[in-house]
């Protein structure tokens, strides 16, 4: 008999990646459909670890890819996901259609292709996908749905495969020569590259000083206006040296440039204070300004940053919850283009607005650039046909939210806006100095005389060099040429050119995108790699390299050079891009990358023929003249070789805080000077005769006991024992003993202090005594600070010195209150986020020792630190979660056996 057909329910089911994005849509859709989440992706190649047995061995067994046949991915659904994968196929079983609709770029198409190959829908499917959330917008969508882009899939899958490539065969070089825990990274690697070459600039900056003179002069004739500033361009028809005349290393780049030292400019100054000055030229040229073009990915990370200072992350991060609530288009675009609608509401808003002579008689149209275009998104801006102000909208948002729709608000609408209107000014006056020498000034004013879509909005700029004309401004005198002028100052002014700025956030981004390097929508996501693994922190806004960045660049440079150059990755970007128009095959193009000609070229040809490596070599820089810096296993350090033969190198730690461009030579000279001792001897233990010594240690400084190593002839001095045969057993070595150490307390140090405080210290933990029950109590002093130990019971105490003071009844008094953090009460969450879709237990954010973590009372994990917590989302928060959950518990190292020796 036949199996009997399912009955039509009518209902349709809509999958999205997040919840926050579905509520929205279900606002919307209305009856007959049901919206649910993904929770993001539901699969991913898992580490090569937990693959089943049977593939350990095989070609899937290294990366999780099949590099042997097609580079085919072996995914799993993660461990976190399956709950989800249950749902979302129960909920199936009930629907008769189902609509894929997560976000419309490359890594929304894969979501929607793992979804497919997974729930193995018998049901009519279709892929919809919309740039904003609105009523309108998603009407469209419903009429315009199509099957998954396999081309786009295609594409994205080439980007995850050869990322799994490039970090599993890089990063163990990386941890066998430079570091453990190492990551390399095919656009990560590539950007700390550049923060370290502009590091690498500023320390070989030589600053270059040069003078000019800055004169205050008025027309003679009080009617034609005020006075104004000039600054000294020319001396006898020779151009005067400015800042961009000089190259990095001080030198004069420009021959026919006069450059004026101190003395020559003050002599100068001082001849031309009783000089005539008149007006030689009046130049005046129009002056109009466009508007920008609508916001992108990468500018609207460029522009948050230089307004808000926001992190490329944050602005991501808040710009996804506006796009999932409605207020915004999608946030992942290359594209600067509007869409018919919204160029119609930009221009009303801004005729309503501001009126209608703001508003150019043809609509402005935007084209982004050719060289990275990804497939066709709209610009970022306010969602909707018709734009909703800030003010109607601040009572829905947070403070940052409000901020970040205020900025693509007034960006779309300036957008579409006039030009800016006005005239420029340039005027040359001169004079001829008491020494007969003839100096020349310029004065330049810009005055707007109709600001256009200058009343909405104006674009930040990064600062650059040698931003030092003083006698730039507004609204200039009426001077015709011929004018007398009257000189009321001239001064000279000393100048010093700088250095290669740092990059920020904002300018790393511009740069990364210039060249084509990356993704825009993955720039947040690099740019928090890499200061999370440690080779990029922030002082202020700018991005200052580690000395392990140093490190792993050199090593990447001299044995990877294509990999981490930069015409090569963004080539590699153009041919992703031609996979996702379907104009390359993937399967051809990973195989080029990983074997190459198997003789030169390719990924996994240059990873086996890769030779030697100096760890010491590549770890090693140069600072000053028998001055080395080392990066070494506990951070960076100086070092001198001694004067005398078998003498130990003179070491000096170096201080967090100093940047690499700080440690110049004369540092290194200083620092090594007073690191002061690195050991001290103290005397003689009375106890047990050993001798007591001070050191400098990778964790601080500490006190130690030297304990003699028999030489040959006492262990030859030994009572001889034999074996039944009657041969002599050869010496026996004593069992080796462990020398007691300590830390100093940190009011001490190694040049004060004592031995009757180094035997105090040695004595530690001390014992109290015992409880009513028996447990031994123990005073000790730790990694963070003094404690009580009883069992596994330990409470801080207050000070270091009440180690050696604290009495049996006063550590029973601590034992009898309830365990508390560091002496205080327990304190309140720092935030909290629900209930965890997985767990099914409330999330909150702690303070713990090692900074704001995230628990569900289950899994823990620290909180990112390029992430704030008032950047961090309850999305975010579950996500960080779930990766840790997949990643399951650190495993313990495995203890070492000693190898041995043939």
């Amino acid at each position: 008999m036949p199996a009997k057909a399912r009955e039509k329910t009518g209902k349709k089911l809509v999958i999205v990646e997040s919840p926050a994005k579905g509520k929205t849509i279900a606002g919307y859709l209305g009856e007959g459909f049901e919206v649910t989440a993904s929770m993001g992706h539901i699969r991913d190649l898992p580490q090569p670890s937990d693959l089943p047995a049977e593939l350990k061995k095989t070609s899937v067994g290294k990366f999780a890819v099949d590099i042997e046949h097609n580079f085919e991915p072996y995914y799993v659904v993660s461990p976190d996901k399956k709950k989800k994968v249950s749902e979302l196929k129960s909920m199936l079983k009930d629907a008769d259609e189902l609509y894929l609709a997560t976000d419309g770029d490359r890594e929304g198409e894969a979501i929607a292709w793992h979804l497919l190959q997974v729930l193995q829908p018998k049901v009519p499917v279709h892929r919809m996908t919309f740039s904003e959330i609105t009523r309108e917008a998603l009407q469209r969508a419903l009429t315009e749905v199509r099957d998954v882009d396999t081309d786009l899939v295609d594409a994205q899958e080439t980007r995850r495969i050869v990322d799994r490539l490039f970090g599993y065969e890089l990063s163990p070089v990386l941890w066998r020569k430079v570091k453990a825990g190492l990551s390399a990274g095919r656009v990560q690697s590539v950007a700390t590259r550049l923060v370290v070459e502009r590091e690498r600039e500023r320390m070989a900056f030589r600053a270059a000083s040069y003078w000019d003179l800055l004169a205050t002069v008025q027309p003679e004739d009080a009617s034609k206006g005020s006075a104004f500033k000039a600054k000294l361009v020319s001396v006898d028809g020779g151009r005067v040296a400015v800042g961009k005349d000089f190259d990095d290393l001080g030198r004069l780049k420009a021959r026919s440039a006069v450059h004026l030292d101190e003395a020559a400019a003050t002599a100068l100054a001082d001849s031309l204070r009783s000089a005539e000055f008149s007006v030689r030229a009046v130049e005046n040229k129009p002056y109009t300004r466009r508007p920008a073009a609508p916001f992108t990915t990468s500018t609207l990370q460029q522009e948050a940053a230089r307004k808000l200072r926001f992190s490329a992350r944050s602005t991501m991060q808040v710009a996804q919850k506006l796009y999932e609530n409605g207020y915004i288009t999608y946030m992942r675009t290359d594209s600067p283009a509007l869409s018919d609608q919204a160029v119609n509401a930009a221009r009303r808003q801004a005729s309503e607005l501001y009126g209608p002579e703001y508003v150019p008689d043809s609509r402005r149209i935007y084209q982004g650039k050719d060289k990275n275009a990804q497939e066709a998104h709209e610009a970022i801006r306010p969602a909707g046909d018709s734009f909703r102000t800030p003010g109607q909208v601040r009572s829905q948002l947070s403070n940052d939210e409000y901020r970040l729709y205020e900025l693509v608000w007034k960006r779309t609408v300036a957008s579409q806006m006039t030009d800016a209107k006005g005239s420029t000014s340039t005027v040359r006056l001169g004079a001829i100095a008491g020494d007969g020498r003839d100096a020349e000034f310029t004065a330049s004013g810009t005055v707007i005389t109709f600001p256009g879509f200058l009343a909405a909005y104006e674009e930040g700029k990064d600062a650059g060099r040698e931003e030092d004309d003083d006698a730039t401004g507004g609204r200039l005198p009426n001077l015709a040429k011929g004018d007398a002028l009257e000189a009321q100052s001239v001064d000279a002014v000393g100048h010093e050119t700088s250095a290669p700025p740092r990059y920020t956030e904002a300018s790393l981004i511009k740069t990364l995108e210039d060249r084509g390097i990356g993704r825009p929508s993955t720039y947040a996501a690099t740019i928090s790699t890499i200061m999370d693994r440690g080779y990029v922190r922030t002082r202020g806004s700018a991005l200052v390299p580690s000395w392990i960045a140093f490190s792993v660049v050199r090593l990447l440079e001299e044995h990877f050079s294509d990999y981490v150059d930069y015409d090569f990755t963004a080539e590699l970007e153009e041919d992703l891009d031609r996979i996702a128009r379907g104009e390359a095959s993937r399967t051809e193009w990973l195989s080029g990358f990983y074997y190459g000609d198997r003789k030169e070229t390719g990924l996994n040809t240059v990873v086996n023929d890769l030779g030697e490596i100096d760890p010491r070599q590549i770890n090693s820089i140069e600072i000053a003249d028998g001055i080395t810096l080392r990066v070494g296993k506990f951070g960076p350090y100086l070092e001198r070789n001694g004067n005398a033969e078998g003498e130990e190198p003179q070491r000096a730690n170096v201080p967090d805080d100093l940047a690499p461009d700080e440690l110049t030579a004369e540092k290194a000279v200083e620092l090594m000077e007073t690191q002061g001792p690195g050991e001290r001897e103290l005397g003689t233990d009375p106890e047990t005769g050993r001798t007591i010594v001070a050191k400098e240690g990778r964790y601080g400084a500490y006190v130690t006991e030297v304990i003699h190593e028999p030489t040959a002839e006492e262990l030859a001095a030994q009572p001889v024992e034999y074996y039944k045969n009657g041969k002599p057993k050869p010496p026996k070595k004593p069992a080796k003993v462990k020398p007691r150490t300590g830390s100093l307390f940190k009011s001490m140090s190694v040049d004060t202090v004592t031995l009757e405080d180094a035997l105090k210290l040695l004595s530690l933990p001390r014992v109290l005594g015992t409880d009513a029950e028996g447990a031994e109590i123990t005073v000790q002093n730790g990694r963070f600070g003094p404690y009580l130990k009883k069992g596994t019971d330990s409470r801080s105490i207050g000070s270091e010195e009440e180690i050696f003071t604290i009495t049996l009844e006063q550590a029973l008094e601590i034992y009898s209150q309830p365990k508390t953090r560091g002496g205080r009460t327990a304190a309140a969450p720092l935030a909290e986020f629900g209930v965890d879709p997985v767990s099914e237990k409330n999330i909150v954010v702690k303070d713990g020792r090692f900074g704001p973590y995230i628990t569900d009372g289950v899994t823990n994990i620290t909180v990112p630190r390029s992430t704030s917590l008032e950047d961090l989302t309850r999305e975010r928060a579950v996500e960080l979660l779930a990766e840790k959950r997949a990643k399951g518990p650190a495993k313990k190292p495995a203890r070492r056996k000693a190898t041995a020796k043939k």
